[in-house]
């Protein structure tokens, strides 16, 4: 499990030093492209951290 905490937090580490281009170049592409690119990315982090939680067990 501690494996899996590093992998987290270097990937959100990643993520997080070309987050300031990424959201530049998604505005560029227009608005509404960012504000559905950036509804979709939230709804997946909402997925994965529902399902590593255990959000999916009856």
């Amino acid at each position: 499990m501690k494996r899996f905490s590093y992998f987290t937090v270097f990937a959100f580490a990643i993520t997080m030093l070309t987050s300031c281009q990424l959201i530049g170049d998604i505005f560029k592409a227009g608005v509404w492209s960012g504000v559905i690119l950036v509804v979709v990315v939230i709804a997946i982090i909402v997925w994965i951290i529902a399902k590593v939680a255990g959000g999916g067990k009856r």
